[in-house]
């Protein structure tokens, strides 16, 4: 559960709605520490006194208001306390204004507010009011010392607080060179503003915050984690050699051809994420009939094989028979030539066992008919 950072009440009118407050928010970003790379040792942070340049410790520092040169009124958190009780307790709502009039620019950190005890009736009044109203509350209300702007917003069943910019913090834009909102004078056909309709129709979805996410954030831990893996963790990666890129020259843009592009791009992913769909519900159903083929085809592919092998050795066999009878001067050596023909070889050594046996059966009988030749002879 977040932790409670502020605990007071609502107040608008003479109501008054006790709450706490919790943290909204967090950052994310990666802490990285200073580093001396000559000796890989951690870079400190120290308090100096400017007039002894000697560090103290935190407990004997305190915060001061110079209201002269050189001279301090020290301030202590019961001071900024006692400063006004009320307002430091309070979120107080000094008026209600609609929605759709406060730009979105003003907002800063949001705070998520939980009744408190005995605040249940009070809360539950205040959310269906505004929500129904369709209205947000402005109020005062002061934070870590320091007061800010904030509206009261409803965000499903939970009561909103987010701190606001003060008008004087916004900077003007008076100054700043904006187009008037005239597509005439813009130079915008009305077939190009049609399109740009279309494209933003086709690509206006429901709001889904979780499929957005700080990308660069991972490259950079995959970075971390490549150098690690690399035992890269003591050197500094130098500095790439190749220039600045050029920045190329200012093209005439033809924004019917841009739209025109981007929509029919939009539309082959759609139509491709219905075909794969599609292609993927064509399998599954088509898996379990073909099954039985390919096995039977995976069969016959292998009896095949060792058909082909065994005719290939009773091949092999029959040629060393007829070497063995014509060799009538040597009868041993074509006895033994014979027998290492018949043995087999690399190919035949991946046949079955019905393949060697006639192989086997006519090594034998030609080996025999040499012999009854000789004594013939």
């Amino acid at each position: 559960m977040p932790r409670v950072i502020w605990k007071g009440a609502i107040s608008f009118g003479l109501v008054h709605v006790p709450v706490v407050l919790h943290p909204g928010a967090r950052r994310s970003n990666l802490d990285f520490d200073w580093v001396d790379q000559r000796d890989m040792a951690p870079v400190g942070y120290q308090r100096i006194n400017k007039v002894t340049g000697k560090t103290i410790e935190s407990e004997h520092i305190a915060k001061g208001y110079q209201y002269e040169k050189g001279e301090y009124v020290l301030m202590s958190d019961e001071d900024f306390r006692q400063a006004n009780p009320t307002a430091t307790q309070t979120v107080e709502i000094v008026c209600f204004v609609k929605a759709e009039e406060l730009p979105p620019y003003y907002f800063e950190t949001p705070y998520y507010m939980v009744p408190d005890k005995r605040g249940t009736k009070g809360y539950v009044l205040l959310r269906e009011t505004l929500r129904k109203s369709e209205r947000i509350g402005i109020a005062n209300v002061i934070l870590h010392t320091k007061q800010h702007l904030a509206a009261v917003m409803v965000v499903d069943d939970m009561l909103v607080l987010n701190t606001m910019r003060y008008a004087d913090e916004i900077i003007a834009r008076d100054d700043l060179d904006v187009p008037a909102g005239n597509l005439e004078k813009a130079g915008v056909s009305s077939r190009e503003a049609d399109m740009a309709r279309r494209l933003v129709d086709d690509m206006t979805e429901p709001f889904d915050p979780s499929q957005f996410r700080d990308a660069y954030r991972e490259d950079l831990l995959a970075r971390i984690e490549e150098k690690i893996d690399a035992g890269q963790t003591h050197t500094l990666t130098e500095p790439s050699h190749d220039g600045p890129r050029e920045r190329g020259s200012a093209k005439v843009i033809d924004l019917v051809s841009m739209l025109k592009k981007s929509i029919e791009s939009r539309t082959g992913r759609k139509s491709a994420a219905r075909d794969e769909a599609q292609d993927t519900d064509d399998t599954a159903s088509e898996d379990a009939p073909r099954s039985p083929r390919k096995a039977a085809r995976k069969a016959a592919r292998k009896t095949g094989a060792r058909d082909d092998a065994g005719a290939s050795g009773r091949k092999t066999t029959a040629s060393a028979g007829t070497r063995g009878a014509t060799s009538r001067t040597a009868a041993a050596p074509a006895k033994k030539a014979a027998a290492r023909k018949s043995a087999p070889t690399k190919s035949d050594s991946k046949s079955t066992a019905s393949g060697r046996a006639p192989a086997k059966a006519a090594s034998k009988s030609a080996a025999k008919s040499a012999a009854q030749r000789k004594r013939a002879a």
